[in-house]
């Protein structure tokens, strides 16, 4: 078995986060088969997610982003292909919902 954990830190607040956490289950959801589901807290939300030789769980929290997934046998030999696939996603997303840079008012 594989593991894969990636850590990002942001600075959206927990319901900028949640809207992500949940855009990116909906695309794992249709692009990969996933079955997700998500556990809401005060502090943080849990989205668990699985399918067949893969489960995880992305830690959604008000200042980063916590993905750990463990990887079947015969994924596992792709573990750095899934790895790379999941961060550019993410970091798509933690960038399209970026606080943009303005004009500094006087």
């Amino acid at each position: 078995m594989s593991d894969i954990r990636i850590h990002r830190e942001h600075a959206l607040g927990l319901a900028k986060a949640r809207k992500i956490a949940w855009t990116w289950a909906e695309e794992v959801e249709a692009k990969f088969d996933m079955e997700c589901s998500v556990i809401e807290g005060e502090t943080s939300d849990t989205v668990e997610f699985k399918r067949s030789g893969v489960n995880g769980r992305l830690i959604v929290a008000a200042d980063h982003f916590d993905l750990e997934a463990k990887l079947g046998f015969l994924l596992g030999a792709f573990s750095k292909t899934i790895e790379t696939e999941i961060m550019k996603n993410l970091d798509a997303l933690l960038a399209k919902n970026a606080p943009k840079a303005g004009a500094k008012k006087k």
